[in-house]
């Protein structure tokens, strides 16, 4: 096999995962509205389980209704969630792939609100910057309430036969909100210094721990830099590398079994996911975002403005800088030397020989893909095959990020289809089987 690095087995301290390639989180709006799953979910998990994938890291979800970023993501915030969770974990370890529930909750940052709430909980009262959602800065009795939630939906998933569970605490959901110096504005112990700032995570990973024990798989998707003035300079910049490296030792002897680096503190970010902005695709969609928040007619008349959409844009290139492939590897590469876990690195992979050299050169020690994969779906039989690059690669065009909105997610770039009814056919394809079958 050409590329040996990439299909060495990774073993973790409770967990084998038979190659070094995982399915980032992502998912579109698939399941139903009250937050159960349906058989789209299981659908779009065996699209990348059959297809080769050492590892599964399932899309954000929330621990508590108050914590979604939109309605029709299934959550894990009951005990009657469980069987849904066991069957997706089933039907993935048949295509001897493991399965990590990503365990969430947004805070002020959202897409869409759901009729449960109308303010989001947070670290501070601001409202978040991008949607312009309204925020409630959280009480001792709320922060000890969602450190409850968590250890109980870690709980959940080990009772569901998950393989493991990893903690969004990165893209400016909720356990950023906390971390990063340019949104938490507390006073109290949860605010000022880098220790402080850390504590609602430590206290996550501790209550965990003492609900599930030390022997089912824990990690934590962090931010490497925040990267928070990257639209404004005028903003600060938010935590640094150096405080991410620091952040990543308190993981490590808290007992997490892996960190998983990102980077931005929000989401979207022009680093994340890095690639372009697709204006004219974003028009058609985000008007469904016009009464989400206070920024939403805001956002919708800049990018339906053609001066102002085309200035944006590149606003947003240039934020991005010229890397797509690999964007975090100096960062993982920064978190690798400065703790003894498992570092998985995620950022664009698409090519085989720049996600070897990434494991090779001691960067990461796995690497983990969302939107190549999208476009296609088989990359890494491909890569086993011998192809270093796909075919028909992704564009990084993002328009499958500003469709999700609305749509179902899969590819949007026309390019890569011989025809538009080709692709909506591609699209389409997560919800075959349906649900339920004929007589």
């Amino acid at each position: 096999m050409p590329f040996d690095s990439l299909f060495q087995p990774l073993q973790f301290r409770n967990l084998t995962v038979k190659n070094r390639i995982f399915r980032s989180n992502m998912s579109g709006r698939f399941d139903n509205y009250d937050g159960s799953g349906n058989q789209a979910r299981i659908n779009w998990e065996l699209k990348f389980a059959r297809n080769g994938v050492g590892a599964i890291i399932s899309s954000f979800c929330s621990v508590h209704p108050r914590g979604r970023i939109m309605p029709n993501y299934a959550l894990i915030d009951r005990d009657d969630r469980v069987p849904f969770w066991r069957e997706v974990g089933k039907r993935v370890h048949e295509h001897d792939c493991r399965f990590i529930l990503q365990l969430s909750h947004g805070g002020r940052q959202r897409d869409l609100p759901g009729i449960e709430y109308k303010k989001g909980l947070s670290s501070t009262n601001q409202i978040e910057p991008w949607n312009g959602f309204e925020a409630e800065r959280m009480s001792k009795a709320q922060i000890d309430e969602v450190v409850a939630a968590f250890a109980a939906a870690a709980a959940r998933a080990r009772a569901a036969g998950l393989d493991g569970v990893e903690l969004h605490a990165c893209n400016g959901y909720l356990i950023t909100q906390f971390l990063s110096s340019a949104i938490n504005d507390r006073n109290d112990a949860y605010g000022g210094p880098l220790e402080n700032r850390a504590r609602f995570l430590l206290e996550i990973i501790a209550a965990i721990r003492a609900e599930v024990g030390s022997d089912f798989h824990l990690q934590a998707k962090v931010t490497g830099t925040d990267y928070n003035n990257a639209m404004n300079p005028f903003e600060p910049p938010g935590n640094t590398i150096q405080d991410a490296v620091r952040v990543c030792q308190w993981l490590e002897q808290a007992g997490v079994d892996a960190i998983h680096v990102s980077n931005g503190n929000a989401f979207p970010h022009p680093k994340n996911p890095p690639g372009d902005f697709p204006v004219a695709e974003a028009a058609t969609t985000f008007d469904t975002m016009i009464s989400s928040g206070r920024h939403g007619l805001r956002n919708f008349t800049i990018i339906n403005d053609p001066l102002l959409g085309a200035m944006f844009r590149a606003a947003w290139v240039h934020a991005r800088g010229p890397v797509i492939e690999g964007i975090n590897l100096p960062d993982a590469h920064a978190i690798k030397q400065a703790v003894s876990l498992p570092v998985i690195c995620t950022g664009g992979f698409q090519t085989a020989s720049v996600a070897q050299d990434a494991i090779d050169s001691g960067a990461c020690d796995a690497i983990s893909i969302a939107r190549p994969l999208i476009a296609n779906n088989d990359l890494v039989q491909q890569w086993a095959a011998g192809n270093d690059s796909p075919e028909r690669p992704c564009t990084y065009c993002n328009k499958c990020l500003v469709n999700v909105i609305e749509n179902p997610l899969g590819c949007y770039e026309q390019s890569r289809f011989a025809s538009r009814e080709e692709m909506v056919k591609a699209i389409l394809s997560v919800f075959d089987p349906p649900p339920f079958a004929l007589p």
